[in-house]
């Protein structure tokens, strides 16, 4: 099941239109009336296109169409190129504990203050953060750096020493990532 929606505001046409061809177009295709607008302003519309005539104060996610009638090749392009937009900005941030990591920039945010990352730190950060529990060394390096070797390396604790040290120097954390007896975990 296709999990874009594409939610016509007040436009019957538009929504019959699009309708008449959703088998050639990808999106979920819903009719919205003024009624239904409570439901979605504290709604996470990330998947959803609210496609309107004019501005909807208070909601994200609008496509403004201000002057029909629009040529349907046109419509989709820009519907298409929307979504396209949203799940990158969507997927590129993540939370983690009080910290914001921007995946695309691997850039880890607190307030105004922000720190660069690595690609494995940022790899690193992300993965550890999935899991309560802590993570063994042996799991990191083969989740993070693909090693599936038996053989001894402190790969993984010389690159915790080194984040640790950034993090402390720029946020003045200690205790982002905690050491257990069996791995490492981020502090939530």
């Amino acid at each position: 099941m296709n999990n874009r929606n594409l939610l016509i505001y007040e436009s019957i046409e538009l929504f019959r239109i699009l309708e008449e061809i959703k088998d050639l177009i990808h999106f979920n295709i819903t009719h919205l009336s003024i009624k239904d607008l409570p439901k979605y302003n504290e709604m996470d519309l990330s998947n959803n296109l609210i496609i309107t005539e004019e501005k909807i104060p208070g909601l994200g996610n609008q496509l403004i169409i201000e002057q029909f009638p629009v040529k349907i090749t046109k419509l989709l392009e820009k519907i298409n190129i929307h979504f396209l937009k949203s799940n990158f900005s969507h997927q590129s941030k993540k939370k983690v504990g009080k910290y914001t990591i921007d995946i695309n920039s691997r850039k880890m945010q607190l307030g105004e203050k922000f720190l660069k990352l690595t690609e494995k730190e940022s790899d690193m950060i992300i993965y550890l953060s999935k899991f309560i529990e802590p993570i063994s060394i042996n799991d990191l390096q083969i989740s993070v750096w693909g090693h599936h070797s038996k053989l001894e390396t402190h790969t993984v604790e010389t690159h915790i020493y080194r984040l640790r040290k950034k993090i402390s120097k720029v946020f003045d954390d200690k205790e982002f990532i905690i050491s257990k007896k069996n791995g490492y975990k981020i502090k939530k």
